[in-house]
């Protein structure tokens, strides 16, 4: 097989191939999917063409001064804020609406109560298109009854290196799972008449240096990776895409020719309008001839100097006509531009609340379950250990555009002791102090109260203290509080300072606000014996300032990991949650846990075996402590029900039928980009995608590197064989038969997965691999099924630069089917012949 495409090879830029990245269809001789490639016609899911709507939108156009068109191609602040992302302010004397933009990958994000539903990587790890569809539903319906127009999800970009801070918000690292769900996602969310903003359009796949990182990728591996899930997008109809801030082949995304105008509208028909991240665009005459057709969330471009580029000559006026009539067209084929709009919807919280619970059941992922450690019973069920601090305050989901605040969220200690019952022994211990604990009443001279300060409105206050230590020690000092953040000098250095950018306004989702909803930074120092000076002030502000500085020792930190020792021997079965607290605006620096919970982890499990760790991570994640556990649940960020689903998984009343949506390394270095800075971060603001098209499991198996879990896995309370295969050409692609059963004693869910190997007739690189159809599938004990699974002539195609377009490959394909990329048992071969 040939390495992936060499760096002089690969750097192919969109801008010498803008004519090939036109050509988004599929070469004569291929067979179409229509569901995937055909242009969405103006009825496609969400709204469909009204009569008169051309003509409608051509007399609004005429009557809109320049200023007014100019206006609807800008964000602006809202007069009336709901606490959206974006705002644009209509023509109120054409009756053209106003416009109200809301983050949402995992639930509507405005100032009140939303469904916080499950992180989007939960969700796919249920590998069922028609759950996808139900979630957009939630977010559609909650969106248009929260006052929002348009949503700014799905995130499509691939989960391309585990390190990447907003793996949570997206979906998969394999491009075809991403497309079948984003499809469902965008038709979901448009079912109840809000229009989905797909994101980040292209090559988003990290948040360090996102802004300016210029992103190198050939052509075969644009269309075969990051792209499959926009085409997706489009030919679901989706309303809006948004540019990425980053640049693709040298130029900025949101003034990409190549990508917006020659791909995204020639070659996929995209008929909706393209809107800017935030603080996006970076001019004005180059973003708009490239088919920009809105700046967010401001005019600094798109407002007066794209009116005196209209007047100097550098913007011809039919431009800004072009792209203001994508924008009242979607309006109108969404109804928005009608004298009696359809109502909005009241909130059915609860529907979204069950939604909520069936999706965190559904996509759980069971990693590892030794001497039946799982589902709780008997004994086991009657007396429980609950550690960690995540068992006792419930980590609903990540920080940034995805952060949601709850209508409500239990927490899992509460769940398991309601569902152990009135006969069991739940007991909890914290494990490890997140929030921190006062400091000691006379630490400082001279003495001060720092553990609930008032700073009344307009004042400020301030002071300075002494403390010394006996012995070198780790502290972690947290501040909590409300208002502007109170400045805490240690030794001269602040501890907590304010900084400019996303990562200071995205801060995580649990970890970021205290139990009380007071806002919370934390600091981790190694400080050494003798003296400290700690100075701390804050000012009151418009409505006064309270705030607490609390901290964490080595001694605190080891009467805690006792405590918890003490509580795990004491028990029969140990639930110990573990968390890591990712967000938008900065990508992890580990993949192992934070602070002290690997140490945590193996200190209880040599008390107890007979410990099940529930993971609420973000992505992928290191596991040194892991052949010393009974069982480990995958569960991400769960959402608002996640506690009760939890418990459902831990006590067997649900099967865990959640599969790997991304592939999990056995470390550090051992993944596509490890290694290669050039790769990941990228070096001198450039990144090259110099992998190709082995993106995720197809990197492993290409280079035949052992993952600590493979793409596609996850256990069954139940058994499962595999037999009887066959494979036939039909159609144009292929038709997988094989019979399933479940061979076990229990009702389970299964997620079969079919692989085909590469073509013998292409002289393009293919992977080993490559994910071609799934089902998943519920049976009882002892039942079997006969499973079809159809491959389509997208999953038999390589994209071919020389022919402008994707190509069938043909000749003696092999066929792979069983549990995960790795557990394959069942293989057949089947003759692809093009014409």
């Amino acid at each position: 097989m040939s390495e992936a495409l060499s760096r002089r090879s690969a750097i192919r830029l969109l801008g010498a191939a803008g004519a090939a990245l036109g050509a988004g269809g599929c070469s004569a001789a291929l067979p179409t999917d229509a569901a995937l490639r055909r242009p969405p016609s103006p009825a496609a899911a969400g709204g469909a063409a009204r009569p008169g709507s051309a003509a409608r939108v051509d007399a609004l156009l005429g009557r809109l001064t320049l200023e007014e068109k100019t206006a609807l191609l800008h964000g602006a602040q809202d007069p009336a804020p709901l606490g959206q992302a974006g705002y644009v302010p209509g023509v109120p004397r054409l009756g053209i609406p106003e416009l109200r933009f809301a983050d949402g990958p995992a639930g509507v994000r405005v100032a009140r109560p939303a469904t916080a539903l499950p992180a989007p990587v939960l969700l796919a790890s249920a590998f069922d298109p028609g759950l996808a569809r139900e979630y957009g539903r939630v977010l559609g319906r909650e969106g248009r009854a929260l006052g929002q127009d348009v949503l700014l999800s799905p995130m499509v970009n691939l989960i391309r290196t585990p390190f990447a801070g907003r793996n949570f918000e997206t979906l998969s690292e394999d491009p075809r799972l991403t497309a079948d769900l984003v499809g469902e996602l965008v038709r979901g969310i448009q079912d109840e008449g809000l229009i989905a903003g797909v994101k980040h359009f292209a090559l988003n796949n990290q948040e360090q240096g996102r802004d300016t990182i210029d992103v190198v990728a050939a052509e075969q591996t644009l269309h075969e990776t990051e792209l499959r899930g926009f085409e997706a997008a489009v030919a679901a109809g989706a309303g809006a895409v948004m540019g990425a801030y980053n640049k693709v082949n040298g130029t900025y995304a949101c003034e990409s020719k190549p990508l917006l105008d020659e791909l995204l509208r020639g070659g996929w028909g995209f008929d909706g309008w393209v809107m800017s991240d935030r603080g996006a665009a970076h001019s004005t005459v180059a973003s708009i001839n490239a088919g920009l057709d809105m700046e967010m969330p401001d005019g600094t471009h798109f407002g007066a100097p794209l009116r005196e580029a209209v007047r100097a000559g550098s913007v011809p006026e039919e431009a800004v006509d072009l792209a203001v009539r994508r924008v009242l067209t979607t309006m109108d084929r969404f109804g928005l531009l009608t004298d009696r709009p359809a109502a909005r919807p009241a909130r059915d919280a609860a529907a979204g609340a069950r939604t909520a619970r069936r999706v965190a059941a559904a996509g759980a992922v069971l990693l590892r379950n030794e001497h039946a450690t799982l589902p709780l019973t008997g004994a086991g069920a009657r007396s429980i250990a609950v550690i960690g601090p995540t068992g006792q305050v419930p980590f609903v989901g990540g920080g940034g555009s995805a952060h949601v605040v709850p209508d409500r969220a239990a927490a899992p200690l509460d769940a398991i002791r309601q569902r152990a019952g009135n006969g069991a022994t739940v007991r909890h211990a914290l494990g490890e102090d997140v929030y921190g604990s006062p400091l000691p009443a006379g630490l400082l001279t001279p003495a001060a109260a720092l553990d609930d300060r008032a700073v009344a409105p307009g004042g400020r206050w301030s002071h300075e203290g002494g403390f010394s230590l006996a012995a070198d020690d780790e502290w972690t000092l947290t501040v909590h509080y409300t208002g502007k953040r109170p400045s805490v000098r240690l030794d001269g250095e602040e501890l907590f300072p304010v900084r400019e950018g996303v990562a200071e306004d995205f801060a995580g989702g649990l970890l970021s606000a205290a139990p009380d909803g007071r806002a919370v930074r934390r600091r981790t120092l190694a400080l050494k014996e003798g003296p400290h000076r700690l100075a701390v002030s804050a000012e009151g502000g418009e409505r006064g300032q309270r705030f607490r500085l609390r901290h964490t020792t080595g001694a605190t930190r080891a009467a805690d990991l006792a405590e918890a020792v003490k509580t795990a021997k004491a028990a029969r079965s140990v639930v110990l949650f573990a968390y890591e607290d990712a967000t938008e605006g900065r990508d992890r620096t580990s993949l192992g846990l934070p602070g002290g919970q690997d140490r945590l982890i193996e200190a209880v499990t040599a008390a107890n075996p007979r410990t099940t760790v529930v993971l609420n991570t973000s992505s992928s994640t290191t596991m040194p402590w892991l052949s010393r556990t009974g069982a480990v649940l995958q569960m991400y960020y769960p959402g608002q029900e996640g506690a009760g689903a939890t418990a459902d998984l831990l006590f067997g009343d649900v099967d865990p039928g959640g599969r790997l949506t991304q592939t999990f390394p056995a470390d550090e270095l051992a993944t596509p980009v490890g290694g290669d800075l050039l790769r990941y971060p990228g070096v001198g603001g450039r990144q090259e995608y110099t992998e190709g098209v082995y993106v995720g499991h197809r990197w492993y198996d290409a280079r035949k590197v052992a993952p600590l879990f493979p793409f596609g896995h996850g256990l069954s309370y139940t058994t499962w064989e595999y037999e009887k295969p066959v494979v036939r050409a039909e159609r144009g692609g292929l038709r997988v038969e094989f019979t399933l059963r479940n061979t076990g004693r229990r009702k389970g869910t299964e997620v079969a997965q079919v692989y085909v190997g590469p073509s013998p007739d292409l002289k393009l690189d293919q992977p080993v691999r490559a994910l071609a159809g799934y089902r998943r599938l519920t049976l009882a004990p002892g039942e079997a099924r006969r499973v079809v699974i159809d491959v389509d002539a997208r999953a038999l195609s390589s994209w071919d630069p020389e022919a402008r377009g994707w190509v069938l490959g043909s000749g003696r394909r092999e066929v792979f089917v069983g549990r995960s990329s790795r557990e394959l048992p069942l293989r057949a071969k089947a003759v692809v012949r093009s014409g």
